[in-house]
């Protein structure tokens, strides 16, 4: 039975209205993950504080809050981290064969050059201490909560009409040099940030013919792996 002070803490559920439902479900349908098309607009500190501040309000098992956030402006710094890329990217091209490797070429990956602000965000696996609840038999579980602020910061970015890019091609030690990041910590996403003025309507690499939405009654099992 809670307490009467952990009853005081509790407060009624309520439905959101309506208009706020449609809004959180629009977020989440229309986020984009943006490649080229940011505004060199700097973004505003206090709109930065928001989108900090909703990556924070994410779940963390054991309540561990394991993130931190490398907010890059300086533009040596982003030259480096493209240079990075770059480097990456060309491996990753050799890595598929023939109208894939060109499709692949085709795409143009410029958020690192192109967006105001980059955010490394980072998962500190030590911050809970040895023994974590909810992560004993799991120690990814700190990684899986990182990312869950990843997704807040996204949706919430959509929110404001600013565009998110997530760059995953580079070596984790370029990057872990280039921003002195400790051996301990684990690199989770590159985020490029930025105003942008369109999005495509449908994610860029369906429309760019490189993958499609995979249909949702294909990935719902009931009771038992494999049982629709």
């Amino acid at each position: 039975m809670p307490t009467d002070e952990q009853k005081q803490a509790l407060r009624p559920v309520c439905k959101f209205s309506q208009d706020e439902v449609d809004a959180v479900y629009r977020a989440i349908h229309e986020r984009r993950d943006v490649r080229d098309q940011f505004l060199p607009d700097p973004l505003p500190a206090d709109l930065i504080e928001r989108l900090l501040g909703a990556a924070h309000a994410a779940p963390s098992v054991g309540f561990m809050q394991p993130w931190n956030f490398t907010l890059v402006t300086d533009a040596a710094t982003k030259e480096r981290a493209w240079e990075a890329f770059s480097r990456a990217n060309a491996e990753a091209a050799n890595m598929f064969e023939g109208e894939k490797q060109a499709l692949y070429r085709s795409l143009k990956l410029e958020g690192i050059r192109k967006a105001p602000l980059s955010i490394c965000v980072t998962c500190d696996p030590t911050r809970g201490g040895d023994v974590v609840l909810g992560r004993t038999h799991n120690p990814r579980m700190d990684v899986y909560s990182t990312v869950c602020a990843v997704q807040n910061l996204w949706l919430a970015a959509r929110a404001e009409g600013i565009g998110v890019g997530w760059v995953s091609i580079f070596h984790d030690a370029d990057i872990r040099d280039i921003l002195g990041i400790p051996d301990h910590i684990e690199i989770v996403a590159w985020l490029c940030l930025g105003r942008v003025d369109m999005l495509y309507q449908e994610p860029e690499l369906a429309v760019k013919g490189w993958r499609q939405r995979l249909p949702i009654e294909e990935l719902v099992f009931r009771d038992r792996w494999g049982r629709s």
